[in-house]
């Protein structure tokens, strides 16, 4: 094992041979043996297997070559001419080493040396400790950071005073230091110029300064640079296995909306169904071939709800496409309550600014709420039309209590008395409204990276999102929003939505003032939307009969 200090990596190897070198940190060599680079040892791994990359590893921890002339060449065909620009030793130094032999270990004088080890440390923590440089992402290059500190960057645009690590594994460069003009036009130069110097290796961030002790003297936050290789900061493809997942979900979806329309039907369902649904007592199932007689009734419903998310979705793209932004395929999550929880959609490439993040996030929410809402209300006026009572369904009044808005918007059109009873004769048309727009409102909950919390991060900042999520978990685990689907739908979010978005390249400019007002309006109708309605208010408008409860 060595010792880490200054910067260097001193070295005693097992079978007794000491040398020394000097690694670089961010070095894309070896500090084994510095003979490979680490793009070699990637090729080599992923052309001989997992086998041929472990004893490579051995042959340099053992201080000796095992590999013989024909693996040496074939390493060299696959890598071609290495090309790095990482410091080497003086010829001094490497005299030193051939004759390390001749000396004894005691007579260094530079750092104390760990005791040699057995060869099962040799064998398999090595292997282990240096598997994650060696498959890890690419590091953005020393070399090409000295470029860019020479040529990208200066008195005229941005003066860099010092370097920090960037990214989730700290494997790109952030520069800070003193803007020197409007932040938007300096990113927009520092782009060209980059892609004129690197072509399109390096993606540029405008990130806000982290722990900045102030604001930038011509207003708003300090900013700083971050720098990241495109295949480490791009995301990755969609894979077969995923458009499998996607497939098998979207069926799922697809028999959970089917159920959500039989369950609609409940005063029409058979007594042994009715009781193994609602019975928590009951056991065994009913013989499920008592349903078929209600697929067909049931499939207007389904095709409701199931629009109403695709609607969604195709929001989401609409709004994306113009912006150059890719977006994964949709993964329906099913749910037997609403007919569904939504949908994860990811994005495929890095969002410009946050004024696209704002609005590809929205676009989803706000197009399956329109359509929504507009099933609700035609379903409303056809609940009160003598002329298609065959097609209406009688559902429990107290579900109607479920959402402040949507109860006092049925109360004004059904009427107290309609409301005020045990069962309510509706078109199927309310309840894929009513599903459809409590959907919504829970995608826009501004947590994690919901379609709420991409806007909220978009719009307010990162801080904002973290206070707001804290304030949404806090309801949801005290029941205050959301009813009976407020643990669901939180354990959804603990699990698949709760990491916040990444950020964008252009992650400082503001999104504007008309889009916070229209992002807190719809903050305020999702929190009415997702709201109970309280016992006594519900007793006092006829929002359902109390009293049945």
């Amino acid at each position: 094992m060595g010792t880490l200090s200054n910067f260097s990596f001193v070295s005693t190897l097992p079978n007794g041979c000491n040398f020394r070198r000097k690694t670089q940190i961010n070095s894309t060599k070896c500090f084994l043996c510095g003979e490979f680079s680490l793009k070699k040892r990637r090729r080599l791994f992923l052309k001989g297997g997992f086998g041929r990359f472990n004893s490579v590893i051995r042959s340099c921890y053992n201080g000796k070559d095992d590999r013989n002339d024909e693996d040496i060449k074939s390493a060299g065909e696959i890598d071609g001419k290495e090309n790095s620009n990482l410091a080497t030793m003086t010829q001094a130094e490497k005299n030193s080493d051939d004759n390390a032999d001749d000396s004894p270990p005691s007579t260094s004088s530079r750092l104390p040396t760990v005791p040699p080890i057995g060869p099962a440390y040799s064998n398999f923590q090595v292997d282990s400790f240096k598997l994650m440089e060696l498959l890890g992402p690419e590091r953005v290059d020393p070399a090409d950071v000295k470029v860019i500190k020479d040529k990208l960057f200066g008195y005229s645009t941005f003066w860099v005073t010092r370097e920090e690590p960037f990214g989730d594994l700290e494997e790109g460069v952030l520069f800070l230091g003193n803007l020197r003009g409007k932040r938007e036009d300096v990113y927009a130069k520092l782009q060209r110029q980059l892609a004129e110097i690197m072509g399109n290796k390096y993606n540029l961030f405008m990130v806000e300064e982290p722990n900045s002790e102030g604001e930038d003297p011509r207003g708003g936050p300090r900013v700083s640079f971050g720098m990241l290789r495109k295949e480490v900061s791009e995301p990755g493809q969609t894979t077969l296995w995923q458009y499998v997942i996607a497939f098998l979900l979207f069926l799922l979806t697809i028999g959970s909306s089917v159920e959500l329309g039989i369950a609609s039907q409940i005063n029409r369902l058979p007594p042994e169904v009715v009781k193994y649904f609602t019975d928590p007592n009951a056991v065994d199932p009913p013989d499920m071939q008592l349903l078929v007689p209600f697929v067909d009734s049931a499939l207007p419903l389904a095709y409701g709800v199931l629009g109403i998310q695709i609607f969604h979705e195709v929001g989401h793209f609409l709004a994306a496409f113009p912006r150059k932004v890719k977006l994964s395929i949709p993964y329906f999550i099913p749910n037997i309550t609403l007919g569904n929880f939504g949908a994860i959609t990811q994005f495929k490439s890095i969002l410009p600014d946050r004024k696209a993040k704002v609005d590809i996030s929205l676009a989803g929410p706000f197009a399956g709420a329109a359509l929504s809402l507009s099933m609700f209300t035609v379903g409303l006026l056809l609940s009160t039309n003598p002329s298609v009572a065959g097609d209406l369904v009688q559902v429990p009044s107290i579900l109607f209590q479920g959402s402040l808005l949507l109860g006092f918007i049925s109360r004004g059109f059904l009427g107290y008395t309609t409301l005020h009873a045990a069962t309510v004769p509706i078109h199927p048309l309310v309840i894929a409204g009513w599903c459809g727009l409590t959907t919504s409102a829970f995608n826009l909950l501004p947590i994690g990276c919901l379609d709420g919390g991409r806007a909220m991060q978009g719009a307010f900042g990162k801080g904002a999102l973290i206070a707001s999520g804290l304030a949404t978990y806090t309801l949801l685990g005290l029941g205050l929003l959301g009813g009976p689907l407020s643990l669901p739908w939180g354990l959804y979010v603990l699990i698949c939505q709760r990491d916040p978005e990444k950020p964008c390249l252009n992650d400082v400019t503001e999104v504007g003032i008309w889009r916070k007002a229209i992002f807190v309006s719809a903050l305020v109708l999702v929190v009415l939307t997702l709201l109970p309605v309280w016992d006594e208010l519900a007793e006092e408008f006829g929002i359902g009969l109390v009293t049945s409860l």
